[in-house]
């Protein structure tokens, strides 16, 4: 797969998510095998970009080529000005969102929401695309609602403006994240454009990835909340995409050393009281389904210094590990 100038060197990626693709975030899933991983979702209002949220949001230091900056809004001119600022700051890619279902984003009228305005999705497409000279690449659902699927005629429309990629979560707007995905409107997209086409949503095992390219003809799948905590689903999926054959699970003493290395880096981008609160979340998520992870996360809520968050989630996921009969290797060291 290659969007515009960039050959994608695998055929999973990190699927972009508020408060989780951060830089941190994204450099570990890369490590692991994520052949591309966007931002999160960037404001295009002009008035935030001061802010230190944005400049965090779009600080790229260290990360590999290419570097994918995902923006979000409603305005065609707004959203172009916002494309050429962030190539001006490092991007290489410029991904449009139009998928996110959130509330506070949908009340923009930007996100999903704009799938319900054809005629506004394609004015911000071209605009946008004739803003910059990188690719620019979009992230739909499959419509508004159950009786408004429309991703197969914005998936033309997108084409015709040139957009170079395009990402399809197997959701309606108003599913958000219930029931199951749904990946029929996949294959019929996938008949109805030539451009590159990557399946999102309910990916969870090789199995899965390797099911969905096969029935829907997509290039690539794109991986969210089931990389949460477990950020080495992508080279596991990679892997089995091309042998056939699953990896060795990873032993405890990898999967701390990972973790470890993720809190370190939080608490190093936001700062000790910020990082250690960020990382809150990410132990919770390497914890999960663990014996007495929901326990140790409980336990681990009210430490606020980094070197004791970092000697308790190293004592938690340890004390898991060797509860859980599955696991392999048990000893971690404290780097």
């Amino acid at each position: 797969m290659q969007i515009g100038e960039y050959p994608i060197t695998g055929q999973v990626l990190l699927a972009p998510m508020a408060g989780v693709t951060d830089r941190p975030f994204r450099l570990l899933a890369r490590e692991l095998g994520a052949a591309l991983a966007a931002s999160e979702m960037v404001a295009s209002n002009p008035a935030l970009r001061d802010t230190r949220k944005s400049r965090l949001k779009r600080d790229h230091t260290g990360e590999p080529s290419p570097r994918v900056v995902q923006i979000a809004g409603a305005d065609p001119h707004t959203m172009a000005d916002a494309a050429r600022f962030n190539v001006a700051q490092g991007a290489q890619i410029i991904d449009i969102n139009m998928g996110c279902p959130a509330k506070k984003v949908c009340q923009r009228l930007a996100g999903s929401a704009l799938l319900a305005d054809e005629p506004l999705v394609e004015a911000i497409l071209h605009t946008v695309v004739n803003a910059v000279d990188v690719p620019v690449t979009l992230k739909i659902r499959t419509g508004p609602s159950a009786d408004q699927r429309n991703a197969v005629r914005i998936a033309q429309c997108a084409q015709s403006a040139g957009i170079s990629a395009l990402a399809l979560h197997g959701r309606t707007r108003d599913q958000l994240y219930k029931g199951q995905a749904e990946h029929h409107t996949l294959a019929a997209v996938r008949q109805a454009i030539d451009i590159p086409l990557i399946g999102n949503g309910d990916i969870h095992t090789p199995e899965q990835a390797r099911w969905l390219i096969d029935q829907t003809g997509c290039d690539a799948v794109m991986i969210g909340r089931a990389a949460q905590g477990r950020p080495w689903i992508f080279r596991e999926i990679q892997h089995y995409l091309d042998t056939g054959e699953h990896l060795a699970p990873p032993s405890s003493e990898a999967v701390c050393q990972w973790m470890l290395s993720h809190l370190r880096a939080l608490h190093a981008f936001y700062g000790e009281v910020q990082g250690v609160r960020i990382a809150r979340k990410h132990i919770g998520w390497y914890l999960q389904g663990l014996p007495g992870g929901e326990a140790w996360r409980a336990q681990l809520v009210a430490i606020n210094e980094a070197n004791e968050q970092l000697r308790a989630a190293k004592a938690a996921i340890l004390a898991a590990h060797r509860s859980n009969p599955t696991s392999s290797a048990s000893v971690c060291a404290l780097a």
